[in-house]
């Protein structure tokens, strides 16, 4: 596969997530972090962990390698309810509360 090909097939995995996350934003009732550089960031990392393993992992999270394990950090992970109860936003700064 070309590299251009590589790209436009992380771009539309890209547009493809992003779209899924304002989905369950919009039903949980958060909003997507407003900086859309970071947000990008974020984003493409998801796309890239699809990619290699097969599953959404949280970027900012350190997968074990035990599948079962790391089922945790499918985004939306395991800990992201509570840490946007507590500090606003989940760990990763991809879901924020309204």
């Amino acid at each position: 596969m070309t590299e251009n090909a590589e790209n436009n097939e992380l771009n539309a995995l890209v547009e493809d997530i992003r779209a899924r996350c304002v989905e369950y934003a919009e039903k949980k009732g958060y909003v997507l972090n407003p900086d859309a550089k970071h947000l990008e960031t974020i984003l493409k990392g998801l796309a890239r962990l699809k990619t290699k393993y097969g599953e959404e992992y949280c970027p900012c999270r350190v997968r074990s390698g035990d599948k079962e394990k790391d089922k945790a950090n499918i985004c939306p992970c395991a800990f992201h309810e509570k840490e946007i109860e507590e500090d606003g936003c989940c760990h990763c700064q991809l879901f924020f509360r309204k």
